[in-house]
């Protein structure tokens, strides 16, 4: 796919925030790009592969806090595009740190993962490391951009305020069929801090969103809270609950759940964090 020829057909805002993003990544000698599968990090691995050509790398850590279908993501975005992209397992599970599931979860898990990338990139020659925070993700509890500021990691939407609905318009554009895909944070976080993260819990939950994006429910999220499940989905689709009531009650009872409820507040990013506020 030749991202310069598709660059030129972008209208003139759009054009003018991709020349942005390619101006940064020309600056720089080479780039390692920690690829989440997400929509953000896959437009800087679009940018930087069009900047720089085989001096970027993008690198995917695989763990069983992350779907299956995320890597399949990250893989089918590189083979769009062309670039080189590595998939590192991790198992998150062997730090009973992060196990523990206190407030600072998420940069426990970013130090680990992101020292991993470092050490790999020193090792094949990479200078820069970066990483997909954009400026809407500052209106969230983010625990883990400590780690990114810790360790020197560069976030260039972050630097350049990218918007969330900037990078998909850009992907969409740009003809990436990654553009629209829902926001998919790792599965640690339908756990209640404090609560243990378990192999088994994960599996409950992963094997729950899949059984109600299956019924149809667009946006989903399994809140594990030991014994009960509270399900977040669209406000819209509330209706779903109720043509689904005996299947979901039957399914979560199977799963191994004892009490099964409902958000009334519907879906809203981060909500196991207004706790802490």
């Amino acid at each position: 796919m030749n991202l310069s020829e598709m660059a030129q057909t972008l209208p003139q805002e759009l054009l003018a925030r991709w020349n942005l993003l390619m101006d940064y990544f020309k600056k720089q000698p080479s780039a390692l790009v920690a690829f989440s599968g997400g929509v953000d990090s896959a437009l800087l691995c679009a940018a930087a592969y069009a900047a720089l050509g085989d001096r970027m790398l993008a690198l995917t850590i695989h763990s069983p806090v992350e779907s299956a279908e995320s890597i399949e993501v990250a893989k089918a975005h590189a083979a769009q595009i062309g670039f080189r992209h590595l998939v590192i397992e991790y198992n998150d599970l062997e730090n009973p740190r992060f196990v523990a599931n206190t407030p600072e979860r998420c940069y426990i898990c970013k130090i680990a993962r992101f020292e991993k990338m470092i050490e790999y990139g020193k090792r094949e020659g990479f200078e820069t490391l970066v990483e997909g925070t954009n400026a809407d993700d500052m209106d969230d509890y983010r625990p883990g951009r400590k780690a990114v500021l810790e360790l020197g990691i560069q976030s260039p939407l972050l630097e350049l305020g990218f918007s969330k609905t900037e990078i998909r318009a850009l992907l969409k554009a740009l003809g990436l069929t990654i553009w629209d895909r829902p926001s998919a944070p790792c599965f640690a976080t339908r756990f209640p801090y404090r609560a243990p993260v378990t192999q088994e819990g994960l599996q409950q939950i992963i094997t729950g969103e899949a059984f109600m994006r299956d019924l149809g429910f667009d946006t989903v999220r399994v809140r594990h809270h030991g014994e009960t499940v509270k399900l977040e989905v669209d406000a819209a689709q509330f209706e779903g609950y109720i043509t689904h009531r005996l299947q979901i009650l039957e399914f979560f009872t199977a799963l191994g759940f004892k009490y099964i409820t409902a958000d009334l507040a519907g879906y809203r990013r981060g909500s196991l964090n207004e706790v802490l506020k």
